[in-house]
């Protein structure tokens, strides 16, 4: 079917300066639609040309008006004062609400279009209105979504994952012993509890947009990285935390930190906090307490390059199986028959 397809972001390595924690799902997600026969085309201006220079080898469609389409896909955008809630001529306007305001008054309140909304940072009120429009349908990625929403977990190639090699990423030169790479927002409490006391005893690094590290002098932040320097970071990494907002905690919800970390090879360290953490990351490496990381990784430095170290990384790869894109697709093909179906009837 064609689906019309909104998201803020890039599909290739983009820029720097950016957020986008997208790059690394949403062109294996997107491609996973295509090959699968479906007709995409993409409603938000092409990030990827204006600001990165890159035609992505011209395999994608962008159109700006309202074409012809059988479901609008939204990843959803929420109000971020100061960027896409000024005018548009305003210096740092982002015009991703406008245009998903325009989308959704066209597509899904007009023309009564079957509409997936896809809530990546769980940030839709649950009050909304669009929740209680019957041709809409919520998704979460989390595993625990909301009452009445669908789960839609970041999908993993199933290739990348069938073809890590737990021996190979357990023989790297990991000299870097505690990494983080992501940005600040509502992280602080967590930073606080787990990985600031972590980093006064270990070498480490964060990389990402942290605007407020007064309180952590000692801690070592380096800034954003190009997106095409996180893998090597993390192969270079033993180990790395898994940081999450409550209200991701709350709901399961695991973002593409822990594929990018797992399949090169650098450890997860996860919280017990975090709902269904068993279900993702072998025991071995879930945390309590501060007290209780320092343990474990006093233990994972001294196990670097061994059996032990490349078996962890061989079950941390394993626990990825509910963020296959085969079952990802399975769901979103079920979805898009329901919606449609149903759009039929009417």
């Amino acid at each position: 079917m064609r689906i019309g397809y909104s998201f803020w972001g890039f599909l290739g390595a983009g820029i720097t300066d950016t957020p986008d924690g997208g790059r690394s799902h949403r062109a294996t997600l997107i491609n996973g639609l295509l090959d699968a026969g479906h007709d995409m085309v993409f409603l938000q201006a092409n990030r990827d040309l204006d600001e990165a220079g890159d035609d992505l080898g011209g395999r994608y469609t962008w159109d700006l008006q309202f074409p012809d389409i059988e479901v609008l896909f939204c990843e959803w955008r929420w109000p971020i004062p100061r960027r896409n809630t000024t005018t548009c001529d305003s210096p740092g306007h982002t015009c991703d609400l406008h245009r998903q305001e325009e989308l959704l008054n066209h597509y899904t309140y007009r023309r009564h279009t079957p509409t997936l909304l896809w809530d990546k940072d769980l940030q839709l009120p649950a009050a909304h209105p669009l929740r209680a429009i019957p041709h809409v349908t919520v998704c979460e990625a989390a595993l625990h979504p909301w009452p009445g929403t669908e789960s839609l977990l970041f999908p993993v190639a199933d290739q990348a994952i069938d073809a890590a090699e737990p021996l190979d990423l357990a023989d790297e030169q990991r000299n870097l012993p505690l990494v983080y790479i992501g940005n600040q927002y509502d992280r602080d409490e967590a930073f606080d509890q787990y990985f600031a006391p972590l980093a006064a005893d270990f070498d480490h690094q964060v990389a990402g947009k942290w605007t407020s590290t007064n309180r952590w002098p000692k801690v070592n932040f380096t800034g954003r990285i190009p997106f095409t320097a996180v893998q090597p970071l993390y192969r270079r990494s033993l180990t790395t935390v898994l940081l999450a907002p409550d209200r991701l905690a709350a709901r399961g919800q695991f973002t593409q930190r822990l594929p990018e970390a797992v399949l090169a090879g650098c450890l997860p360290l996860a919280p017990s906090q975090l709902r269904s953490v068993d279900l993702i990351i072998p025991g071995d490496l879930i945390i309590d307490d501060a007290t209780h990381a320092a343990s474990v990784l006093a233990a994972l430095v001294k196990q670097a390059g061994s059996g032990r170290h490349a078996d962890l990384i061989g079950r941390c790869i394993t626990h990825l199986a509910p963020f296959r894109l085969s079952r990802q697709l399975g769901t979103l093909e079920r979805l898009l028959d329901q919606a449609t179906a149903s759009s039929r009837r009417r």
